[in-house]
């Protein structure tokens, strides 16, 4: 006889009673740890959207250029599913690199500061529902290393420069380079601002990439997106993971 424990999928105890059974007669399990936000679940799910290795594969698809009904037939559940796993990521979602920051954290004082020589910055267009409604991605990279710093998607307005700049304030970033757009040269200051698309070919190949490995930011396209809240999701999960490095 192998006895085999039965693990909680959100704290991982393995505290855990049986806990009656669902209307389709699953067996239900009750995890006995009081610090965990998930007292009651089942194993064995009916509908392969529940699964947690297909919710993993829903967002791997919607980062490598899948659309939501791509993603339905591969994976065989339904588009509503896709739709709201997909949203769901949005509340874990960082738009500044924590990583990055906590890497230069000094020990000996609990002020997080980190210094960054230069950095490169710009938007990139894309669209929601129609070309009507814009939506922009402001970021920013390290010049040196490429790596990104911080990002907000908004309009293309001087609002979410400053957004930006909040962001970006624990850099201490001492040089911007960026092209000639109004926002750019109203609110940065000179002393520490140069203009001219001669620095800025790091930030530009990340459009690139961005543009190549998510469908609904491709120029030459049908697929866009019909939602602000998901449009801002699948880039926010693309840079989260590939630029922040984190496991969202």
């Amino acid at each position: 006889m192998v006895l085999e424990p039965v693990q909680c999928p959100d704290c991982q105890s393995v505290d855990v009673v049986k806990h009656g059974r669902s209307a389709a007669g699953k067996q239900r399990y009750c995890c006995r740890n009081l610090e965990c936000s998930r007292r009651s679940f089942i194993l064995n799910f009916s509908y392969r959207g529940r699964l947690p290795e297909v919710k993993a594969q829903i967002s791997d698809m919607a980062i490598n250029g899948s659309g939501i009904r791509d993603t339905a037939r591969v994976l065989k559940i339904s588009p509503t599913t896709v739709i709201e796993t997909t949203e769901k990521k949005s509340s874990q979602l960082e738009q500044v690199n924590i990583s990055l920051l906590e890497q230069h954290q000094p020990d000996n004082t609990a002020v997080m500061v980190v210094r960054v020589e230069a950095a490169e910055m710009d938007e990139m267009w894309s669209f929601v529902e129609s070309k009507q409604h814009q939506r922009w991605l402001w970021h920013a990279i390290d010049h040196q290393t490429g790596k990104v710093l911080a990002y907000v998607l908004a309009t293309h307005e001087d609002s979410a420069l400053k957004q930006l700049q909040q962001l970006l304030a624990p850099f201490s970033i001492q040089r911007f380079y960026t092209d000639s757009w109004g926002a750019y040269l109203r609110l940065l200051d000179e002393q520490h601002h140069t203009v001219g698309k001669a620095n800025t070919q790091r930030i530009e190949r990340k459009h690139l990439t961005l543009r190549t490995r998510i469908k609904r930011l491709a120029r030459k396209t049908i697929c866009f997106s019909k939602t602000e809240k998901m449009h801002d999701t699948v880039i926010g999960l693309f840079i989260n993971r590939h630029e922040f490095g984190r496991a969202v």
